[in-house]
């Protein structure tokens, strides 16, 4: 196989960044060389719950790695998940984790098509009631 494109890529997970959601987010690929997929890893501080949003066309799937949440898809009830659990989550419906542990909740976001910020749609008001859906 003879290719002039590099197969592999060399990320860096310590490009840490805060995002709006309320997490911390290390983006391992999200390529306009690949518009499929992306994938990154997520943070959750203990305590914290992400904002409730949605994604736009986009399915995500969160792969637990360490620690325990609670997910709230689509309105109802929060469902415990665990390292090892996946979460399937359809473009368009609402979201959003909690980690009430004492450790970081920490797993791996993959979109298809790969996750583009003006897909994300925060569906909370600023003072944290859910806005009009």
């Amino acid at each position: 196989m003879t290719t002039t494109t590099p197969l592999t890529y060399k990320g860096s997970m310590m490009d840490e960044y805060f995002f709006e959601e309320r997490c911390f987010i290390s983006e391992w690929w999200n390529s306009d060389r690949d518009e499929d997929v992306s994938v990154a890893r997520a943070r959750v501080l203990p305590g914290v719950t992400t904002r409730l949003h949605r994604l736009r066309g986009i399915m995500e799937r969160y792969i637990i790695l360490e620690g325990q949440g609670l997910v709230e898809i689509d309105g109802r009830p929060a469902d415990t998940v665990k390292p090892g659990d996946v979460v399937l989550i359809p473009p368009g419906v609402s979201q959003r984790i909690s980690n009430p542990g004492i450790s970081d909740l920490l797993f791996l976001v993959v979109c298809t098509p790969r996750f583009v910020p003006e897909a994300y749609e925060d569906m909370e008001s600023l003072d944290g009631v859910e806005a009009d859906q």
